[in-house]
């Protein structure tokens, strides 16, 4: 018999969701399948419910909710056996975008029940780890300004990358990959595992989640009309036609900024306040065991 535990954010995406056990039980009939179900109460909850549907040793453990439940969720579930099953019902979807996995939510459980596996790389920076992407620099504004304005929609999104835009100061640092020193005041300094961030935007669309590589992007000061152009390179997921964009793959990186003592970051969509100026972002190549 096939356990599957199930997560679920049940206010991602800034909607309702719930899987009643009658649902779920027209894919996973009972004869053949044990379910459990759990639903966070708040941010970083799933992270303490995987780590306790782990002691019932499940087979597989699906997210059901945005980026932050899956980055929760996964990053848990890396050095087991247990497959992740994802079910995206957040705003911006990026790694199931990436995997092909619907939203609706009855095919994202035909997905989970037909139980093809695949592989993924992890990324980590620091000690967290991430599956989309992260960043240092405006990108992590945007999110941290996007996360304040308590709405999950494109338009929020743009709102906040506006206001950010005029706000951002960038800080002095070094970044040092492949025996490269790079000094710069990053605009941005983006790193993914997918080629997708969400919304159907794209920083890196061909990065890939299996080649053992992550795709690093650096992007200097800007002038106000650079960021013009840059917004819209990236809304039409154009941006290695922007000529400030230097774009590298590597295996691992590191990020001094000497000028700060805390580093703002977003991971998986999600703001962080890293205590440190000093981040090693790296690849983790297989990492994860991911239902497509």
């Amino acid at each position: 018999m096939t356990y599957i535990h199930f997560i679920i954010n049940p206010v991602s995406g800034g909607g309702r969701h719930s899987l009643p056990d009658f649902y779920i039980r027209q894919f996973f009939p009972a004869d053949r399948y044990k379910i459990s179900t759990d639903y966070t109460m708040s941010r970083k909850h799933a992270l303490i419910l995987t780590e306790k549907a782990l002691e019932q040793n499940p087979d597989i453990i699906v997210a059901c909710g945005g980026d932050g439940t899956i980055n929760e969720v996964a990053s848990r579930l890396i050095g087991t056996d247990v497959k992740l099953g994802i079910i995206p019902v957040g705003s911006g979807n990026g790694l199931a975008s990436h995997l092909n996995i619907p939203r609706d939510i009855g095919k994202s459980l035909e997905i989970i029940r037909e139980g093809r596996k695949l592989r993924i790389d992890a990324g980590r920076i620091n000690q967290h780890y991430f599956f989309s992407n992260t960043g240092i620099g405006i990108d992590a504004m945007i999110v941290k300004k996007y996360e304040n304005s308590g709405k999950r929609m494109l338009f929020a999104y743009i709102k906040a990358a506006v206001a950010a835009a005029f706000e951002y100061n960038a800080q002095p640092a070094i970044i040092y990959f492949d025996d490269r020193v790079i000094p710069i005041k990053p605009f941005m300094v983006f790193v993914s595992n997918s080629n997708e961030m969400g919304y159907s935007m794209s920083l890196t669309p061909g990065a890939l989640l299996t080649d053992g590589k992550l795709d690093l992007v650096l992007i200097p000061e800007l002038s106000f009309f650079e960021k013009i152009a840059l917004g819209y390179h990236i809304l039409n997921r154009s941006v290695s036609r922007f000529k400030k964009a230097q774009h590298h793959l590597v295996n691992s990186l590191q990020i001094q900024m000497p000028m700060k003592i805390f580093t703002d970051a977003q991971i998986d969509g999600e703001h962080y306040k890293l205590r440190t100026n000093s981040c090693t972002i790296s690849a983790e190549p297989a990492a994860l065991s991911v239902l497509v």
